[in-house]
């Protein structure tokens, strides 16, 4: 399990977010992500872009006072047929 910390990217956490699920992660590699919520609709947001990822979304919580974090699991390739 990795741990990446956004906070600093603000409202551009979510696009990293999805550049470290497609790049970064390996199949079945869990990971937390820890970013500032300055607007709840990044919550959805983050929880969107996992499961558009095809990723399963372990945990999303408020870790403090203004942060949010969310654990996610990249799935393997799925194979149809």
């Amino acid at each position: 399990m990795r741990r990446f910390d956004l906070r600093e990217l603000k409202e551009g956490a979510i696009d990293r977010i999805k550049a470290i699920i497609k790049d970064d992660l390996t199949e079945n590699e869990a990971a937390i992500f820890i970013f500032e919520l300055t607007d709840f609709a990044l919550v959805q947001q983050s929880a969107d872009a996992v499961r558009e990822l095809n990723c399963e979304l372990l945990n999303s919580l408020k870790y403090n006072e203004v942060d949010w974090t969310i654990s996610m699991r990249k799935r393997g390739v799925q194979i149809d047929g």
